[in-house]
């Protein structure tokens, strides 16, 4: 929502100002498609020449993350702390047991709990991974948060591919610009021999290239380039506080105080509080007895 506020706000001061001023959208309005079609058409070509198939729609899929904000909410947190909570005490009392949670999680009456965590393969699969390096004797804390480390650096890196594809398209826009009102400059000198009302239009017609490349590209494109790499980043820590718990359990640390570790490390907006984390804490309990 707040994503729809902040582009309304961007048309309204800036056609609103001009036309405060005394400007008029006729000429705007008359040049617009033929400025936007060579501006954004080349920006598209552009952004399809430097990027893959696969980048093109993962890109054009994090578009909506503007406007939907992160995937994790505070409640996933919770979730996730719960969720973890229950794989390291079973781990602990019935490292058999676990076996049948970590090899087949759609199975697993613990992973079922939690759907939307489930639905996401990347963090089931860093914490059934390192569950089961663990029961296989790697569990050297050390060496075990480097791995996960490098592998959570890895798909952040990944992830973050869209937003700097969408702020390479913000940097060429404004030159892109350039080389549309260029063109019609060209145009008008062709026409030189009209009348100065008519030329006027026609250059007030080309510059329409020059506000638009650069009303793109600092106006929309790359307030949704940040808003994408700032909605990945804040996605990403789900994932460290993943290393996190599991990285405390090989320390060989009192369950609690593995969950804790994880409570503290979660971002102060999305934070359970610990009597409400106790409250979470408890229910799974007395549903595993």
């Amino acid at each position: 929502m707040i994503g729809f506020v902040g582009i309304a706000l961007i048309f309204v001061m800036v056609f609103g100002g001009y036309l405060a001023a005394g400007g008029k959208l006729g000429i705007i309005m008359k040049s617009l498609p033929f400025e936007f079609m060579m501006i954004g058409g080349a920006a598209a070509g552009a952004f399809v020449i430097s990027n893959d198939m696969a980048a093109i729609k993962h890109t054009l899929k994090d578009v909506g993350k503007v406007f939907k904000g992160p995937k994790w909410k505070p409640e996933d947190y919770r979730d996730l702390l719960c969720l973890l909570f229950e794989l390291i005490r079973l781990a602990r009392q019935n490292p058999v047991g676990l076996e049948e949670h970590i090899e087949s999680p759609a199975d697993s009456a613990i992973f079922t709990k939690y759907p939307k965590i489930l639905g996401d393969g990347e963090g089931v699969a860093l914490i059934c991974d390192t569950l089961r390096s663990a029961s296989m004797n790697y569990d050297d804390p050390h060496q075990v948060e480097e791995v996960l480390e490098k592998r959570i650096e890895a798909n952040l890196h990944h992830a973050l591919h869209s937003p700097h594809a969408m702020a390479a398209v913000s940097d060429g826009l404004p030159a892109l610009g350039i080389v549309a009102a260029v063109l019609g400059v060209i145009k008008t000198m062709a026409s030189i021999d009209q009348p100065p009302e008519i030329l006027g239009k026609m250059i007030g017609g080309a510059l329409v290239g020059t506000f638009l490349g650069v009303f793109l590209a600092y106006g929309l494109v790359g307030p949704f380039a940040a808003k994408m790499k700032s909605v990945i980043e804040e996605d990403g820590h789900f994932y460290q506080l993943i290393r996190e718990v599991l990285v405390a359990n090989l320390h060989n640390h009192a369950t609690n105080i593995c969950i804790e570790v994880g409570r503290q490390n979660t971002p102060s907006h999305s934070r359970p509080s610990f009597s409400d984390l106790e409250e979470a804490l408890k229910e799974v309990k007395s549903d595993a007895a």
